[in-house]
């Protein structure tokens, strides 16, 4: 199972993908908005999102984890 966590803290503004979505590295997956700046959140693995894990309005923190791949 392959992860993608947050590069930084912040507000989930967006998410761009939903279960059964194929992930290509580089792609933009989530948007973050920390200190008023929007943040696009990059793949940096390939997949199929298998689960997404934090919803538009949560807040978090670096490393915390956004989706799970297959």
């Amino acid at each position: 199972m392959k992860e993608i966590a947050s590069m930084m803290a912040g507000v989930v503004l967006e998410i761009l993908v939903k279960p059964g979505d194929n992930v290509s590295d580089g792609m933009e997956v989530a948007i973050l908005e920390s200190m008023k700046m929007q943040l696009p959140v990059q793949a940096d693995k390939e997949g199929t999102v298998k689960e997404i894990k934090v919803n538009t309005g949560d807040f978090v923190n670096e490393g915390d984890l956004l989706l799970l791949l297959d």
